[in-house]
C-alpha cells in the first residue's frame, strides 16, 4: 500500500516520526508492505521555495495514494499560515474529504477531567461535515484596519452536504453497534441555514427506525457532554461545531495528545492526522505526545481494510497508557521518542 506523509510543523514533525514507527512494526509483524513516501510541504518547504505544494500535488494525493497522513501544520513564520491552509484545507476541499471522523474514547479513567467518570463513560464518536460551513471562505473585509471596518463570513450549508454526512452518521451508528445519533446544530438562533439540517436529519432517521435520533442545540450538547458523556453514541453536526466539540472530547479523553482523526471520502482516498496543533515552542524537545498520531495511524490502516493490524497498535496504545508509559502530559516520564518506542515494542509482542 502506498501512503503519502506530510510531516508538518513543530511537532508535527516529533509525533509523525513515531506514527511511522507504529506502521513499520505493524508491517513487521503481519508481514505488510507499506510504501510510506514522505513529501516535505510545510513551512520549511514554503519559505525556501514560495511553494505551499505543487500544483499537481491534490491530483498526486488523489492519484497516487491510498492513503495520506498529515502531522500538525502552523508556523509563526507564516503569519497568515498559507501553506496549513492550501495543504490541510486545501486537500479536504480538492479532495472532497466530507466526512471529519473523530472516535472520542477514554483509554484510562485517571486522564478524564470529570470525577468519578470510567472509561464507559466516554465512548463517542463525532463527525462534523468537513467541506461547507463557515469553512468555505466567503465572504470578506471593507475598510480593513479602520474604525468602519466591516467583515463579513458567510455560512454555506448545501442539501447534498448535509444529506451525505447525516447518512453517513446513521450508517456508521447502523453498522458498529451504536444505538444512538444527536444532531447538533442552533436552529433557534440561525434558522435559515440550519433548518435544512433540521430537515434532513428528520428525513433520514425515518429510514433508521432502530437508532434513536435526537437534537440538541449546540451550547446545550456542551453542557450536558461535561454533565454527563456516557448518554451519548454518535453526533453529526456542521464544521465549526464540530471543530469546537471535538476539542471538548479531547479533553474528556485526556487532551489533544490522545485524540484521533480521518478526513474521509468513503472509498476514496482519504487524510488523517492527528488533533493536535503544531506547538513550535516545544518542536524537537521530545516532549509531544504520539499517541494521537499514532492512534490516527490505526484509523488509517482501518481504513485500509487492515482491521487486525489496527487493533495491534490500538491494543498497544491502551496497554501503555495503562501501565503509565507514556509523556507528562497523562502522568507518564518518557520523551516523545521513547513513548514511540514503547508501542513499537508492544505492536512487535
Amino acid at each position: 500500500m502506498r501512503i503519502a506523509v506530510i510531516p508538518g510543523d513543530g511537532i508535527g514533525v516529533d509525533t509523525t516520526v513515531e506514527a511511522v514507527k507504529a506502521i513499520r512494526a505493524v508491517g513487521d509483524v503481519f508481514g505488510r508492505s507499506f510504501d510510506l513516501e514522505m513529501l516535505p510541504w510545510g513551512a520549511d518547504y514554503f519559505l525556501k521555495t514560495g511553494i505551499t505544494m505543487p500544483s499537481d500535488g491534490y491530483a498526486m494525493l488523489r492519484d497516487q495514494f491510498d492513503a495520506v497522513f498529515i502531522g500538525a501544520l502552523g508556523d509563526p513564520r507564516v503569519p497568515d499560515n498559507r501553506h496549513a491552509r492550501d495543504i490541510l484545507l486545501g486537500t479536504r476541499f480538492e479532495l472532497d474529504l466530507y466526512v471529519n471522523y473523530r472516535p472520542v474514547k477514554l483509554l484510562d479513567q485517571r486522564l478524564c477531567p470529570l470525577k468519578e467518570r470510567t472509561t464507559q463513560d466516554v465512548n463517542f464518536v463525532v463527525f462534523r461535515e468537513n467541506t461547507e460551513g463557515l469553512y468555505v471562505s466567503i465572504g470578506g473585509r471593507f475598510k480593513a484596519g479602520t474604525e468602519d471596518e466591516v467583515a463579513i463570513q458567510e455560512e454555506v450549508n448545501t442539501y447534498k452536504g448535509v444529506h451525505r454526512i447525516i447518512r453517513h452518521a446513521f450508517e456508521f451508528a447502523s453498522t458498529h453497534g451504536r444505538r444512538s445519533i444527536c444532531m447538533t446544530d442552533k436552529s433557534n438562533a440561525m434558522a435559515q441555514g440550519h433548518a435544512l439540517w433540521q430537515r434532513v436529519f428528520k428525513e433520514v432517521a425515518l429510514q433508521y427506525p432502530g437508532i434513536e435520533a435526537r437534537h440538541l442545540y449546540i451550547d446545550a450538547l456542551a453542557l450536558c457532554l461535561v454533565q454527563n458523556p456516557a448518554q451519548f453514541d454518535v453526533i453529526v453536526t456542521n464544521n465549526l461545531f464540530g471543530d469546537i466539540i471535538t476539542d471538548l472530547g479531547a479533553a474528556l479523553q485526556g487532551g489533544l495528545g490522545m485524540a484521533a482523526s480521518g478526513n474521509l471520502h468513503p472509498g476514496k482516498t482519504s487524510m488523517f492526522e492527528p488533533v493536535h496543533g503544531s506547538a513550535p515552542p516545544l518542536a524537537g524537545k521530545n516532549v509531544a505526545n504520539p499517541m494521537g498520531a499514532i492512534l490516527s495511524a490505526a484509523l488509517m490502516l482501518d481504513y485500509l481494510g487492515l482491521a487486525p493490524e489496527a487493533a495491534a497498535v490500538d491494543a498497544a496504545v491502551q496497554a501503555a497508557v495503562m501501565a503509565g508509559h507514556g509523556t507528562r502530559d497523562i502522568g507518564g516520564s518518557l520523551g516523545t521518542a521513547e513513548a514511540g518506542d514503547r508501542i513499537a515494542a508492544l505492536i512487535h509482542r
